[in-house]
């Protein structure tokens, strides 16, 4: 199982970027998929996430401004982000979980900063 995050970069602040997880060796639509982000000196914590049968959830930081979603056909999970503010700051991580065994993307740099 592998996961691919990509579609960081540098945003100001207000404006929005779509993460993507690209899954292969597994099926997006039968396990959640959840995103996490580390900022600089914090632990990792946890941003959103969609279960197989589609449900979502969301940090309360996040909420409102942040939407998961699912294409099943592409096999990938999106992170859309909106009102982005320099607090966002920090890799992005995508993570599933396939028969008790967790994998976690390499990550993706945002940087919110005029």
């Amino acid at each position: 199982v592998q996961l691919q995050a990509s579609g960081g970069g540098l945003v100001q602040p207000g404006g929005f970027l779509r993460l993507s997880c690209a899954a292969s060796g597994t099926v997006v639509s039968t396990n959640f998929v959840a995103w996490y982000r580390q900022a600089p000196g914090n632990q990792r914590e946890f941003v959103a996430q969609v279960s197989s049968g589609g449900a979502t959830g969301y940090a309360d930081s996040v909420k409102g401004r942040f939407t998961i979603s699912r294409d099943n056909p592409k096999n990938t999970v999106y992170l859309q982000m909106g009102s982005l503010q320099p607090g966002d700051t920090a890799i992005y991580y995508c993570r599933t979980k396939v028969r008790e065994c967790d994998y976690w993307g390499k990550g993706t740099l945002v940087t919110v900063s005029s």
